[in-house]
């Protein structure tokens, strides 16, 4: 047992507070963050945190110092940001080993000093491992959602030398921390089991998440139950929550994840929400008493602090865990976990799992159609539409000879990712080619199904794949085969799945949950008398295997055992269901379906099922012939009414309602708020009727479904991949109206205006910049967008270099505020008077008073929504009007902060009012 095991089942163990808070306090200037080593680098170094362990390693050691002293049993390299992702942006990439060995050894130093002086107490060290600056499932460009800023196999990379680099420096643990999408997550893990690997020396894993809304949901949209059934395969120490919120408001996620997940439990909470300065104004007395509640409840095995403490906060901890209770770890899951966005927990009461069949090119001209064209859309809203008839799992096959296999694979499932209704259930990786199959598990943050693997090479090929499989943390479909091919008998099935079985548990290390056996449903009724028994033998071996292979499941593609009918689908359906009718009760718990299917078990006639019952369960020598009699007359009565026109025509369907009985405008925001774009062309065309100018449908309807949209994810009511959506559907209809709104431009000036957009440095968000983009573009403005991550500079000299009439400014995270601030110190410095909007979750009308506008003389802006900026924008370009807001804006500034000088004054007055209380007794 190592000493972390050994200390965590003693007592509940103290994290160290916040890295970048600490190191605020010490105001150090650029120099310091170059110090003469870097004195020639190009662009600001200043922010890069880690580089310190290089140019002031005295000051990361004062810090650990000050964590021990204040009671931390474990302290955290000051690595968050040191892989050559993170780095890049610093021009410091290759500096990433030598910055973890440092950051590990300083570290280790005062850890190992503080050990000395109090032997009882035991300090260790944790290698801090941060998310990154970019995602894996999330595109950042709005336009093309299966575009990705950075690959599986990059992260991977990035993320192994930094972990071989902590190992080798002496760290205790890995922390992969402020876990904001899963497939990052997924990335880490698996070079984390690399890097010990190549070390030779194996460390606890310990993981924290941050979830981005109210809702308890990760940035990338899952679940806190989703994200553990995607790391379930991995060999974890600990699992807690970081950052996000203040210790009251992650209560009840820690609860949630307390309760389910089958590791020890750690928490480090931010000091309270930041203030609309982004500042943290919880006192460490507050925070303690909330994380006292943790204590208190058994939820917790390790706490410390995140956001906005320092050594005075960790100082109040010690009392708090002195002769606590830790939390006790649940046992693991006795089921199979799959997730997308969601958890879908396969327990017997869930009687049968349906995996929708038609998103494969084998199976579906349509689909392989629509993926030969590029019409992706219009394949998405085949799985969508599979999901909203009641598949749990989507199968995804893209085998064709004139297809890329492994491109298209990884381009669905890219896309999948960008569409919450699909992304929120599990996938199934259907490839009989091992480099599909691996290409596909690289981009899913979820636990997916790989469909499938087989003993037909060989023992040796079926463990390799089975153990790169449970690498990526998917289970498998083991499709009854072997080297003396397909099993197409009772005996044959089960003696096959059986020698799987033990080659997986034994050898491989697979849960025997993530087992799922296929033991070939086969075509019955072919006019050939060795396949009449294919069905009962499937039967058999279902119940065989659930009860001599504990834990497994059972599937198969239900479609193959009608294939002697195919045309007749009545006749398919009918026999679908009588066959999954008896092997569901066998123990079949799963299987390729179409979930729309209308033919019920309980609704065949009983002539009719009777016959089928004959065929599927092979009761009679003639089931056959008396089932294709059936089947034709069947079809010829069906003709027959179909020629005389009773076959009526098709009602529109349920998922349609929403359009009935509304208006125009209602329909709009309908379709902007669930991002359906189905019928943007009609209703635009309708509401290009009723307005007189285009862009009124855009400021009207349109930015009404957007505002909702804003109020719904800040109320934690949707999540991000759905705000993606919405956005992408905002596009779609500006551009169904951009005719229009041409022609009417032309009747006008040719350009209102030139604005430059950029998200700030270090924020990779651009959706809020996206729908101004849209917003301005439609009132006739020039649109230059720099995208995400710009640095001031780029700014600044683009600006100039343009000639611009205004610049946009957006940014999504706390940090996004200081870089702001920056941005308009630079255009003063360079003498220019452009007004500033300033835009973003994070952004108040307050901060811009005390930070952005004092460091600025031309107008600042603070902007609440995307449609206030082609009012604003209208007034700036007009002197006179200019005049007026740059008026309103100084008053109402100054009054902002002249309250908050008196409420700091207040506040000072008070704390003055009680020290002298205090001195009195």
């Amino acid at each position: 047992m190592n000493q972390l095991n050994k200390l965590v089942s003693e007592r509940i163990l103290i994290l160290d507070g916040a890295m970048g808070t600490m190191i605020q306090q010490y105001n150090l200037s650029e120099a310091d963050f170059r110090g003469q080593r870097f004195e020639q680098l190009p662009g600001q170094l200043k922010g890069n945190n880690d580089i310190l362990c290089l140019t002031r390693p005295d000051v990361i050691q004062d810090i650990h110092r000050k964590y021990l002293e204040a009671g931390a049993d474990i302290i955290e390299t000051n690595t968050f940001n040191a892989t050559s992702i993170s780095q890049a942006d610093y021009h410091t990439q290759d500096y990433v080993t030598e910055i973890n060995r440092a950051a590990a050894r300083l570290a280790r130093e005062v850890a190992d000093e503080y050990t000395r002086l109090t032997p009882h107490k035991p300090r260790l060290v944790a290698g801090s491992v941060g998310p990154t600056n970019k995602t894996c499932s999330i595109s950042p460009d709005v336009n093309n959602p299966a575009f990705r800023a950075v690959t599986f196999d990059e992260m991977v990379k990035a993320y192994f030398e930094q972990m071989v680099a902590l190992i080798q420096g002496g760290v205790d643990a890995l922390l992969i921390e402020t876990i904001f999408d899963t497939l990052n997550a997924k990335a880490a893990i698996y070079a984390a089991e690399d890097a010990m690997k190549a070390v030779g020396r194996r460390v606890p894993l310990m993981l924290s998440v941050t979830v981005s809304d109210r809702g308890g949901r990760t940035l990338s949209g899952q679940t806190l139950e989703a994200f553990l059934a995607s790391v379930q395969h991995a060999d974890i120490f600990s699992v807690g929550l970081n950052c996000s919120f203040g210790a009251r408001q992650l209560k009840p996620f820690l609860r949630q994840l307390a309760a389910k997940a089958p590791y020890y439990i750690s928490a480090y909470p931010n000091a309270g929400l930041p203030n609309s300065m982004g500042q943290y104004d919880q006192s460490p007395d507050d925070m303690a008493a909330e994380v006292a509640e943790y204590i208190h409840e058994g939820l917790v095995n390790i706490v410390g602090g995140c956001c906005g403490t320092t050594e005075a906060y960790i100082a109040r901890f010690p009392a708090l865990v002195d002769g606590a209770k830790p939390h006790v770890v649940p046992a693991p899951a006795d089921t199979l976990w799959l997730s997308g966005l969601e958890l879908l927990e396969v327990k017997p009461q869930n009687n049968f799992i349906n995996v929708g069949e038609r998103c494969n090119v084998a199976g579906s001209r349509k689909f392989l159609r629509l993926i030969s064209e590029k019409k992706y859309d219009e394949a998405l809203s085949i799985a969508r539409r599979q999901v909203e008839d009641g598949a749990q799992v989507i199968d995804i096959n893209m085998d064709d000879g004139l297809l890329d296999a492994k491109h298209e694979m990884t381009v669905f499932l890219n896309l999948i990712a960008s569409e919450p209704e699909i992304a929120r259930v599990p996938v199934m990786i259907d490839s009989s080619k091992w480099e599909v199959i691996e290409a596909g598990l690289k981009c899913v943050q979820g636990k997916s199904i790989v469909n499938s693997i087989s003993l037909k090479e060989g023992e040796e090929k079926f463990l390799e794949h089975a153990r790169i499989i449970r690498r990526y943390g998917a289970a498998v479909v083991v499709m009854a085969f072997d080297e003396q091919g397909q099993a197409d008998t009772y005996d044959r099935r089960i003696a096959v799945c059986q020698r799987a079985y033990r080659l997986l548990v034994e050898e491989a290390g697979f849960s025997p949950h993530d087992i799922i056996f296929d033991p070939n449903v086969l075509a019955v009724a072919t006019g050939m008398d060795e396949h009449n028994n294919y069905a009962v033998d499937f039967i058999r071996a279902a119940a065989w295997i659930r009860r001599h292979l504990p834990g497994s499941h059972v599937s198969g593609g239900v479609s193959n055992l009608s294939f002697s009918f195919r045309g007749n689908n009545y006749i398919r359906e009918a026999m679908h269901a009588v066959f999954l009718y008896h092997a569901i009760r066998a123990g079949m718990d799963m299987g390729i379906v179409n979930p729309a299917t209308s033919v019920l078990y309980t609704d065949i006639p009983a002539d009719l099922l009777e016959r089928i019952e004959d065929v599927v369960l092979n009761r009679r020598p003639d089931a056959a012939e008396r089932l294709i009699e059936t089947a034709e007359q069947l079809k010829a009565a069906a003709d027959a009414a179909k020629t005389a026109g009773t076959a009526g025509a098709s009602t529109e369907t349920a998922r349609d309602a929403w359009r009935q009985g509304t208006s125009v405008e209602e329909r709009l925001e309908y379709a902007l708020v669930k991002g359906v774009a189905d019928y943007l062309e009609q209703d635009l065309a309708e509401a290009q009727q009723r307005y007189a100018n285009p862009v009124d449908i855009i400021e009207g309807p349109l930015m009404a479904g957007m505002n909702r949209v804003g109020e719904l994810f800040g109320a934690g009511k949707m999540f991000l991949p759905q705000v993606v959506k919405t956005a992408r559907t905002m596009k779609a209809a500006v551009a169904i109206l951009q005719p229009a709104i041409e022609a009417s431009r032309s009747h006008t000036a040719t350009s209102a205006g030139k604005v430059l957009l950029a998200t700030v440095k270090g924020d990779v968000h651009d959706i809020g910049k996206n729908i101004v983009s849209v917003v301005m573009a439609c009132n006739g403005y020039d649109i230059i967008d720099l995208g995400v991550m710009v640095p001031a500079e780029q700014i600044v000299e683009r600006a100039r270099q343009e000639q611009v009439d205004m610049i946009g400014l957006s940014g999504l995270i706390t940090p996004s505020l200081d870089e702001m601030a920056h941005v308009a110190a630079e255009l003063e410095k360079a003498g220019l008077d452009i007004p500033l909007l300033i835009g973003g979750a994070t952004t108040s009308e307050l901060h811009t008073a005390l930070k952005i506008a004092p460091a600025y003389h031309a107008p600042v802006v603070h902007l609440k929504d995307a449609s206030q900026n082609a009012t604003v924008a209208a007034r700036l370009m007009n002197p006179d009007k200019r005049r007026e807001l740059v008026n309103e804006l100084n008053e109402r500034y100054e009054q902002l902060r002249r309250t908050r000088q008196s409420a700091q004054v207040a506040t000072v007055s008070l704390e003055e009012a009680q020290a002298n209380k205090l001195k009195l007794f």
